[in-house]
């Protein structure tokens, strides 16, 4: 078992494997819990590379213990681009 974990804004995402196969993704708000009828073949998770990694875990429990263990932290929000005319 193997699970990723990105954070952003409200929302925290999570994609995992069971026995060597790929459960799929799944998205909740950072104050809940993932279980694994929350996660879905279909749905696509965030870049790996993407600022809002929060790193890998070996369980369920494990993730959910991180989600829990920093309730009010701020997490990292999108970037904003911001283009500046050059005329």
């Amino acid at each position: 078992m193997g699970f990723a974990l990105w954070i952003e804004n409200d929302t925290a995402w999570a994609q995992g494997t069971h026995e060597y196969k790929p459960m799929g993704a799944a998205v909740i708000a950072v104050n809940g819990q993932f279980r694994a009828r929350d996660f879905s073949r279909y749905r696509r998770s965030p870049h790996r590379l993407a600022p809002s990694f929060m790193g890998l875990f070996a369980s369920l429990e494990d993730l959910n213990a991180k989600l829990q263990s920093q309730p009010n932290k701020k997490y990292l929000r999108p970037r904003q681009v911001r283009t500046r005319s050059i005329i």
